[in-house]
């Protein structure tokens, strides 16, 4: 499942992020990829131990912590600090899938990266190229928001950025362990509180119809999730 969530960052933040970003340290994006990744990558990074880093990552982290489509699709329980990247002059990662268990920096805690996030903080028309390449059961699909947009997809999917041909996509990254192992568990989850959603909008809160089809969704979620 691919979700596009909109205007996570509004574009004054955006512009505050990039005056910060397009000033930083960057260095060689490679150092932080694994064996096989490492030859397929060729961008630039922000150190995650940065105070650039850090800061800006926690922003985004209080943006999507109240953001309730994010929270509808992720059902986040543990959330992976917000790394940054650049692609200029060619860059591009081919194809790759994320790794599967991380260690939080600075702690002794795991994730299992169930969904992939990328932040988008470049406008399209800023660069040529770019674009997120994501593989699934009907093919590939191409993504490339707008700035402040956030696209979600699985950890386990084959995906790439296409070679940057022009100016230069900067993006923030991350991972999230979902409530949900599954997938297509999360999909129905998801699909069904945003019927849910819709349908609050056209009836009263103690509809019947609506209380059966949240008391479905919980006790669903409460099957599925894992804590």
């Amino acid at each position: 499942m691919l979700i596009a969530i909109e205007k996570v960052l509004d574009k004054d933040e955006v512009r505050q992020f990039r005056a910060r970003l397009d000033a930083a340290d960057w260095q060689d994006g490679a150092k932080s990829a694994g064996s096989l990744a490492r030859a397929q990558k060729r961008n630039l990074q922000i150190d995650e131990k940065s105070e650039i880093a850090s800061s800006l990552g926690n922003h985004i982290l209080r943006r999507i912590g109240t953001h309730p489509l994010f929270i509808s699709a992720a059902l986040p329980c543990k959330i992976y600090p917000p790394r940054f990247n650049r692609y200029t002059d060619g860059g591009t990662y081919g194809a790759h899938i994320d790794g599967s268990v991380m260690r939080v920096p600075g702690t002794n805690t795991t994730l299992r990266s169930d969904l992939s996030a990328t932040l988008f903080l470049s406008e399209p028309e800023e660069y040529d190229g770019g674009e997120l390449e994501v593989e699934g059961a009907f093919g590939a699909q191409s993504a490339k928001l707008e700035a402040g947009d956030l696209l979600l997809y699985p950890a386990s999917s084959l995906h790439r950025v296409t070679p940057v041909t022009r100016g230069a996509r900067v993006a923030s990254f991350f991972w999230i362990e979902s409530l949900v192992r599954d997938d297509g568990e999360r999909t129905l989850l998801f699909d069904l509180d945003q019927a849910i959603q819709a349908l609050t909008r056209k009836v009263t809160a103690a509809d019947p119809d609506l209380l059966k089809l949240t008391g479905v969704y919980h006790n669903m979620l409460r099957r599925w999730a894992i804590t």
